[in-house]
């Protein structure tokens, strides 16, 4: 399942039709992303997620359980795409991944937010910031600086870009997986990709 809407960021404006959307990253992966495995890994594996999303929240598991079994062998990139029309602290909720991104704990607080989709009020964030040891004078800081809301919004327009209409939507190695993934349809999809190397 995925979850669809238009994401219009700032003064994004128009609409991706659905038969002209390109099939490929339109920004590859590079040390900005986030991500978890080797550089060079012969798989790469990029998610466009939305942490208000119920369809982002049940891949999560499955998404856990591909990158442990891969190892090394693949490198998973996370990148926000915000559905702000459909959910509003969505937007919020990514600039408090990127603020604590800022103190090395990006990754702990995507699977906080990520099993927390119906806790994302401002209030509730500060919790989990602090549930996660954060410091909270540099998160209020952070959350402020405008260069996280750019961050936030660079990953949402590349997955425009890049066709993305709904979350979760994956690439592997730059090509979009169309559907619904559940664990084993993304399984498929790599192993696939992985026999043809």
């Amino acid at each position: 399942m995925q979850e669809q809407t238009t994401f219009r960021p700032g003064d994004l404006s128009g609409e991706v039709g659905l038969d002209d959307r390109p099939l490929h990253l339109s920004r590859p992966v590079g040390e900005l992303d986030h991500r978890l495995g080797p550089p060079d890994a012969p798989l790469q594996l990029v998610e466009y997620g939305d942490y208000q999303c119920p369809f982002c929240r049940q891949a999560a598991p499955g998404v856990r359980r591909i990158i442990a079994g891969h190892g090394d062998g693949l490198l998973f990139v996370f990148r926000h795409f915000p559905l702000v029309s459909q959910h509003p602290d969505a937007w919020r909720a990514a600039l408090t991944a990127e603020a604590a991104g800022r103190q090395d704990r990006f990754w702990s607080m995507h699977e906080h937010l990520l099993g927390h989709e119906h806790g994302l009020s401002e209030d509730e964030l500060r919790n989990h910031a602090r549930a996660l040891g954060l410091d909270m004078v540099a998160y209020e800081r952070d959350l402020q600086d405008r260069s996280l809301a750019e961050r936030v919004r660079e990953d949402a327009l590349s997955g425009l870009h890049s066709g993305v209409l709904g979350t979760p939507t994956f690439f592997l190695n730059g090509r979009r997986l169309e559907g619904g993934f559940r664990q084993d349809e993304l399984e498929s999809a790599i192993e696939q990709i992985a026999s043809r190397r």
